[in-house]
């Protein structure tokens, strides 16, 4: 049984020149996929109540509005449901952001990534900084309360002063939510054949995100995963179904998903997926072992950290003693502290966090 619901639209106009996800440009498609979206939706969702829908890409802003409608009306869902959709600034209108809030959307995600203007144009971005701040304008006079921007740090030209003037700004727009990433150029990317000048190295990226984690903390932003800072009780409902290891449906090409101990993955290429969006997954049954890991793995993402009660009675182990030699060693060095109800990542362990992970996993 899964409450939760993740759907990718991977359209974009042009890829981020950082950008090494899946994703296509031919927006003609998009008609075909919704219809194949639906199909696969019908065929293997149980009308479960959803707790959230998340709309991920991609661009899922580049859908109509009557195509959301499609899909949205494919659930089971309230006003509870937390509904999320991922926004390109330059994609949509005040009267966009309206009838999606119509539909029933009450939580959006912008892609911001700077608001400095030359930097955007370096990563390929095609939205302005004005734009951004439109978007959230429009947003609120929708009638949205739960806004949340994307930032990336290390990017090319970027200074320490530069990052914290963009997370500034942001505060000053009265968003609720910051999702904040370190550059990263991998394989496929833009920029992994054209690198840019002026990257900041790692140690400045490192001292960006320590900077971002004083500057959110100080404005009453609760700091509850490695990479997402909130208002209190703006934290994303669906992602954090992710970090507590719950189940979710996984809808449309390339996306994930976790049911009945099976983690399962769709069909890459996009018009394999429109032609059979029912029948090309690849499924991974996880052993208890793989559960653990996974459990341990994503609950030190949480700043909460672990909670080995939790642990050792839904896997039957003892977590200090078959942990022991690890915790001893990043208690000593400082990089985990120990909390009422288990450990956490200290600032400093989340610099090097999937060093730390990797020692748990076997």
């Amino acid at each position: 049984m899964a409450n939760n619901i993740y759907i990718h639209i991977p359209f974009c106009r042009q890829k981020c020149y950082y950008c090494s996800f899946i994703s296509y440009t031919d927006l003609n498609l998009i008609p075909d996929y919704v219809s194949s979206l639906c199909t696969e939706i019908k065929e293997l969702y149980k009308q479960e109540k959803a707790q959230t829908i998340y709309f991920g890409g991609g661009t899922p802003s580049l859908l109509e509005i009557k195509q959301f409608k499609r899909i949205i009306n494919s659930f089971n869902y309230n006003d509870f449901t937390e509904i999320t959709v991922e926004i390109n600034p330059e994609t949509v209108n005040r009267k966009y952001l309206t009838d999606l809030f119509k539909l029933g959307v009450n939580r959006i995600s912008i892609g911001c990534q700077t608001f400095d203007n030359n930097i955007l144009k370096i990563i390929g971005r095609k939205h302005s900084s004005q734009q951004v701040k439109d978007c959230i304008k429009f947003a609120k006079e929708a009638g949205l309360k739960n806004i949340s921007l994307d930032f990336i740090y290390g990017l090319p030209s970027q200074t320490m002063q530069k990052f914290a003037e963009d997370l500034h700004t942001a505060l000053n727009l009265g968003i609720q939510h910051i999702s904040l990433y370190g550059l990263k150029i991998d394989e496929g990317c833009y920029f992994c054949k054209q690198t840019p000048e002026n990257i900041p190295d790692n140690d400045s990226q490192a001292d960006m995100y320590l900077k971002a984690i004083e500057i959110m903390t100080q404005n009453n932003f609760n700091h509850y995963e490695i990479s997402n800072f909130a208002l209190e009780g703006f934290e994303s409902r669906h992602n954090l179904n992710y970090w507590n290891n719950n189940t979710y449906y996984g809808f449309g090409v390339a996306a994930h998903g976790y049911i009945d101990g099976i983690r399962y993955s769709n069909e890459t290429d996009l018009i394999q997926y429109i032609n059979n969006p029912i029948n090309n997954k690849e499924e991974h049954i996880l052993s208890a072992q793989d559960k653990l890991e996974e459990e341990i793995f994503l609950g030190f993402r949480r700043m909460q950290g672990i909670d080995i009660n939790l642990i050792n009675s839904k896997y039957n182990i003892d977590f200090q003693t078959q942990y022991k030699s690890i915790i001893d060693k990043y208690l000593l060095s400082e990089h985990i502290i120990k909390t009422k109800n288990g450990y956490k990542l200290s600032d400093k362990g989340i610099l090097v966090s999937n060093i730390i992970l990797a020692d748990f996993l076997q």
